[in-house]
């Protein structure tokens, strides 16, 4: 598993940080991502979703969000 913290970035960086990262890692591995803009939060995993990979929420509050996508 891999993990990557952007939640010091806003969007639209960690959707193009997260799309390059998935690009690399090898099916079936996951990476961890951990976010805090709003708009990220909700364009991340729709995108994933939208693009086929699985993606489960692991922790939200009003200021950050963590979920796996699993490649």
């Amino acid at each position: 598993m891999k993990l990557i913290d952007l939640t010091t970035y806003r969007c639209p960086y960690p959707l193009v940080q997260v799309k390059l990262l998935l690009k690399q890692l090898p099916q079936g591995e996951t990476l961890k991502v951990l976010l805090s803009d709003p708009g990220s939060c909700k364009d991340v995993p729709a995108w994933a979703e939208k693009n086929g990979f699985h993606v489960s929420l692991l922790q939200q509050d009003k200021r950050t969000m963590a979920i796996n996508i699993t490649k």
